[in-house]
């Protein structure tokens, strides 16, 4: 029976009562505090208090979809009531029924709208008035709901309420003068996201958490794949592979787990395609199991020109995850949710696959995220087809060489893997030319920009010039649309069976694409033409060429045309320009590029690899200490200015109201991925994920979302015209 059911805990377009959402959350923090070790008593407390502030009359009616907010209007924040019912409760927990309640959304100190506990104390003149406004009323109604919980009730005072609250904003004005994070806060942020995402399904999907995947599929073996050879029973914490691409690394890495999963691919990964295998491959053994992806869009809400990063890390105890640098990244920066995302990841196995980066910025966070996920205890498994050695010794040094099973291929097994012959072009009109001949032989062929723009001027060009099924791929698309451009791509149904569509075609073809396709996408064409890019980024790249090997295709060799470098710095973004010049000039010409000497030419033109220091900006310091106030978390995300990779969402004007009505799940094949820095002036929808409203002649299903176009139209201070 739902207590109280007229009274809301979210708006459109559930419209959750309080009563509901109280008791999902409930079962979601008994699951989670006894797998993770935490007094389960107190945490079902945390769950019934954290919202129970929500009863107020002043929250409801900004619930209705009729409310429209004034600038006048003064910040209400639920938690801050929630603290009015804190004697209800044993008086030695209330520090951690405080940390669990008055920080699970904002930071008590410096938050972004100036609406944590400290902020309105210093701005507004009577939080306590404010927040118990009607208190003879609606208290009534939160203390039926809390006794329907077994809580033990008794009338409260506004007296009683007022000193509740004052005890806990005293709690809070100490703990911003220590050093630290609170995990009860973790647990109450990681489970409330869950049964907010879940709503009704939380009680059947608990019994999936926390269940260690059984990943006895990976033991296969093939001669043709060396690495499934090769023992992984070493006793060593950590794991670094190097090895030639289609060796069989991602089966030896999981090999290497014996814990939940964290399987991280590049920034500029497809892991779309990475998810949709892992999970075909362990389904048979898993039948139940949950195993999520996580993009890498962030929510980010910008107001008075101030940003907040809210990175998604998806929900907790899942078996298998597979995401990005981006979702672990909060732990090095201290952004929101980075004490939930610690709860999740400490203790298990994460996999960083890949790992090499292609800029000074994502390479210095990618070391960081090694050192603090070494000092939470997870064991770390690293595989490579191109790392340089100074970063390999870096990486080695963090994890102690003694903790570590180093794993490499013999030359004379490298040998098998030769098979691109490089010939470097002029220009693109040179390309053309080869393109037109390929064509005429019924070939499969492959074209790489390094920038969405120029890939779709390419593809563009060709699509006119030549009649041959075509397909543009890149991050710049819905969700929904680049799922199935990447299955159109792969060329296999739902059973894997061939569909004769690119990959899998035996006629001419064409398809162009960014960096998505450089890993985790299982393609093999007849022949590429890529723009020159780091020389760790094309072997990557060149292994979708004459990947699918066989005993009769060891030895044999396709081709890769090489583009040369621009001349200008800003047209080589997002690369460096000295590092492409490097790669193209350690390259052969009209010759076999040899995997045997792959690691020299990787260390020729990185022979010391720069990392940023990003000492001063992670709360992690490397002498063990945490430098973050404890109940704060940072409002501004110093990854999203430097990082260039799609940091947030977009959706279509079209999109805005069946978004705004759809689960999250439906929300996520709405969304374009994009570049904070380049929609940032566009309006924000309030729901999901918080994407910027983009208009709709900017967006199609053939090219994908075009900035220049969205702006062409755009006037800054009216959103459209």
């Amino acid at each position: 029976m739902i207590v109280c059911e007229h009274i809301k805990a979210k708006g459109k377009p559930d419209f959750t009562p309080l009563h509901t959402h109280l008791h999902h959350v409930f079962l979601a923090i008994e699951k989670v505090a006894d797998c993770l070790g935490f007094d389960k008593e107190i945490a079902r407390y945390g769950a019934i208090l954290h919202d129970i502030g929500k009863v107020s009359p002043i929250f409801q009616k900004r619930l209705s979809p009729d409310y429209k907010r004034k600038d006048n209007d003064k910040p209400y924040r639920h938690e801050l009531a929630s603290l009015f019912f804190l004697s209800l409760f044993d008086e030695a927990i209330h520090p951690q029924l405080i940390e669990m309640v008055v920080a699970h959304h904002k930071s008590i100190e410096n938050d972004t709208r100036n609406s944590g506990i400290l902020d309105l104390e210093e701005n507004i003149e009577d939080v306590v008035a404010l927040h118990s406004s009607d208190w003879e009323i609606w208290s009534k109604d939160a203390l039926k709901i809390l006794a329907s919980f077994g809580i033990k009730t008794h009338e409260i005072t506004i007296h009683e309420a007022e000193s509740n609250y004052y005890k806990a904003l005293d709690y809070a004005e100490k703990m911003v003068h220590k050093q630290g994070f609170s995990e009860w806060k973790g647990l109450l942020m990681a489970t409330d996201h869950f049964a907010s995402a879940m709503i009704d399904e939380t009680e059947k999907q608990l019994p999936k958490l926390f269940k260690t995947p059984n990943l006895n599929f990976f033991e296969r073996k093939h001669e043709l794949y060396p690495l499934s050879l090769i023992d992984t029973s070493s006793d060593k914490k950590h794991t670094l592979v190097v090895a030639s691409t289609g060796a069989g690394k991602t089966d030896f890495l999981f090999r290497r787990c014996k814990k939940r999963v964290f399987y991280t691919l590049p920034f500029q990964a497809s892991i779309n395609a990475m998810y949709k295998r892992v999970a075909n491959d362990l389904k048979e053994t898993n039948p139940d199991l949950d195993i999520r992806v996580l993009h890498s869009a962030s929510r980010v809400v910008v107001k008075n020109k101030t940003i907040e990063e809210k990175t998604l890390q998806g929900l907790v105890g899942s078996s298998i995850k597979i995401l990005t640098p981006h979702q672990i990244a909060s732990i090095i920066f201290g952004t929101r949710a980075f004490e939930a995302t610690i709860l999740d990841l400490k203790g298990n196995d994460v996999i960083l696959d890949e790992i090499h980066t292609y800029t000074e910025i994502s390479r210095a966070i990618v070391i960081k995220i090694v050192e603090v996920l070494n000092k939470i205890s997870c064991r770390l498994h690293i595989g490579t087809a191109t790392m340089p050695t100074d970063l390999y010794n870096k990486i080695l040094n963090i994890l102690g060489k003694g903790n570590v099973y180093e794993v490499n291929l013999p030359k004379t097994e490298l040998d098998k893997f030769d098979r691109h012959i490089v010939h470097k072009l002029s220009n693109w009109a040179d390309a053309d030319t080869i393109v037109k001949q390929v064509i005429e032989e019924d070939k499969t062929v492959l074209i790489v920009c390094n920038r969405v723009k120029s890939a779709q001027e390419r593809y563009d060009y060709f699509k006119e010039k030549y009649n041959v099924p075509n397909l543009l791929i890149h991050s710049r698309f819905k969700r929904g649309d680049r799922n199935e451009k990447e299955k159109r791509l792969v060329g296999l149904d739902e059973n894997g069976e061939s569909t004769k569509e690119f990959n899998t075609s035996d006629k001419a073809c064409l398809v162009v694409a960014t960096q998505v396709v450089e890993v985790s996408l299982d393609i093999s064409f007849d022949l590429m033409i890529t723009e020159t890019a780091p020389l760790d980024a094309l072997i990557q790249r060149f292994g979708r060429v004459n990947r699918k090997r066989s005993s009769e295709t060891i030895g044999k060799q396709k081709p890769v045309y090489l583009i040369p470098p621009p001349d200008d710095k800003k047209e080589a973004l997002p690369y460096d320009l000295d590092i492409l010049k490097a790669s193209f000039d350690v390259l052969p010409d009209n010759e076999v590029l040899y995997e045997r000497d792959l690691q020299e030419k990787i260390d020729t033109v990185f022979p010391e690899v720069d990392v940023m220091d990003i000492e001063q900006h992670s709360i992690f310091k490397s002498n063990g200490d945490v430098i973050i106030n404890k109940l704060t978390h940072r409002p501004k995300s110093y990854l999203l200015e430097l990082l260039e990779i799609d940091s947030v969402s977009c959706i279509t004007e079209d999109d805005i109201e069946n978004y705004t009505q759809a689960k999250f799940e439906e929300r996520m094949m709405m969304e374009i991925p994009a570049r904070y820095w380049s929609v940032k002036d566009f309006a924000q929808t309030p729901y999901g994920n918080k994407p910027f409203i983009v208009p709709n002649h900017s967006y199609n299903t053939e090219s994908g979302f075009d900035i220049d176009k969205a702006k062409q139209k755009f006037n800054k201070n009216d959103n459209f015209v």
